[in-house]
């Protein structure tokens, strides 16, 4: 017997069940563009351990970060994997907004769509606690005088160009600016920046110790309930800085509606819960239809930010 004398569904029944076998069959890989240790980094292993819970699949977190390059090297990583849902990425704002303007091939234009939104950064402008300003308006004044570097994650990157656009619109600008990967205690502690735009999360340890000058965003988070947010302060400047689950557009829709089911039930659970009350950040499920209409609105936002940078 040989396969070419088969009739068609006879040939079915004989070929590999592996052939034919569901989503997921293999490892997955939730890839983070950034350090470990942060929000997004903390709920995409949450997200894994259940997914591997729930599928019997081995699903792991795996960390790009890209050189203080911003989330783009890992970002373009995922974006040249199969489309097959074995490898998601679990990315910022700027992935969408910022990556297919910036000239990374892979990301331009947008190979991604999202299966969800899950986490609102508590996303802070931070300086040290002996600072000579604890406003704003103070560092404005100062920085008028004075030199002042500020750390961030990536100069394209949507929070940096949001302080940035601030600056502008309260009349200085930062005497120096540079990426880093990561932005915590240590990096004011040492003096390697004067002030830095950072999350929450990341300098927990020694938030007592710190002046938390603005928040980004339109609302102001529960662990720094008198800073005034971005949006208080320029309205025109408010934007969403969020994180959510992506993949390639051409992934099949029942590979992510299976992600998503486990993504949403993790942002429902009472270790979210616990973690957004501990940090201050958003958690919730916001779903791929929702998802798609806010990166439009922060796009539209986005538009008006970098109207208010300064003309080079």
């Amino acid at each position: 017997m040989t396969y070419l004398t088969l009739p068609f569904a006879a040939l079915m029944a004989v070929l590999p069940v592996a052939a034919f076998a569901e989503y997921p069959e293999q490892p997955v890989e939730f890839v983070v563009p950034f350090p470990p240790g942060d929000l997004e980094d903390v709920l995409t292993r949450m997200i894994a351990d259940e997914f591997q819970s729930e599928y019997g699949v081995a699903a792991a977190v795996v960390n790009k970060p890209g050189g203080g390059g911003g989330p783009f090297p890992g970002a373009a990583q995922v974006a040249s994997a199969p489309a097959d849902g074995y490898t998601i990425g679990s990315f910022v704002i700027d992935i969408p907004l910022v990556g297919p303007d910036i000239g990374i091939p892979a990301l331009s234009p947008n190979p991604f769509e999202p299966i969800g939104v899950f986490l609102t950064y508590p996303f802070v402008i931070a300086t040290a606690g002996d600072a000579p300003y604890s406003t704003m308006e103070e560092l404005a004044a100062y920085a008028a005088e004075n030199d002042v570097f500020l750390g961030h994650f990536g100069t394209f990157a949507v929070p940096t160009q949001v302080t940035f656009a601030l600056a502008a619109e309260m009349g200085f600008e930062f005497g120096a600016e540079a990426a880093f990967d990561a932005l915590d205690c240590n990096s004011l502690a040492s003096g390697d920046v004067d002030v830095m735009n950072t999350t929450l999360q990341q300098i927990r340890p020694c938030l007592d110790d710190l002046k938390i000058l603005a928040s980004v965003g339109s609302e102001r988070t529960a662990l720094t309930p008198n800073t005034p947010t971005v949006a208080e302060i320029a309205p025109d400047l408010d934007i969403a800085l969020w994180n959510g689950l992506f993949v390639h557009t051409d992934t099949p829709q029942d590979v992510r509606d299976k992600i998503a089911v486990v993504a949403e039930r993790v942002m429902a659970s009472g270790e979210a819960r616990q973690l957004s009350e501990e940090t201050g950040a958003l958690i919730y499920w916001q779903d791929a239809e929702t998802a798609t209409k806010q990166i439009q609105r922060d796009s539209e936002t986005l538009v008006r930010v970098l109207e208010a940078l300064p003309a080079e």
